[in-house]
């Protein structure tokens, strides 16, 4: 059975919501090739006191560990959130095949700093974008 981009992204919202309950913004991510999930992660930038330690980054060098290479050629990338100029630069070097994300982030998302993906990624937004927004909405609705 062939498992579709909603499965793998609920599994990513699964990361997201972990990273809510330790104090996080909630974004999660996972790594997938050939239908195998090589890494999972989410936020650590309070805990690790990184600004550098977001989901994309740390899914990045697990899965990269994970493969025993700096590329992911042949791997779909799944967060959340619209990755931040920050990630989409490692997402480029990495050169994934694909990165799909949920929530779209029109303030600090890649697309509204005219940022693109490499060349052989595709990108594809909006895949349990309403679920995805909606926990980040109630993590920043509670510190405020």
């Amino acid at each position: 059975m062939e498992l579709d981009d909603a499965y793998f992204m609920q599994k990513a919202y699964e990361q997201a919501e972990l990273a809510f309950e330790m104090d996080e913004v909630p974004v999660g991510a996972v790594v997938v090739i050939d239908q195998r999930i090589v890494a999972r992660a989410h936020n650590l930038t309070e805990r690790l006191k990184d600004v550098t330690a977001h989901a994309e980054m740390q899914a990045i060098t697990a899965a990269a560990h994970f493969l025993n290479g700096k590329y992911l050629k042949g791997c779909t990338l799944y967060v959340t959130l619209e990755p931040c100029v920050m990630c989409m630069g490692a997402l480029y070097w990495s050169q994934l095949d694909r990165v799909v994300f949920g929530a779209s982030d029109p303030k600090r998302g890649f697309a509204s700093q005219g940022v693109h993906a490499h060349p052989k990624s595709k990108i594809q937004g909006g895949v349990l974008a309403e679920e995805s927004g909606a926990l980040l909405e109630r993590f920043f609705k509670a510190k405020r």
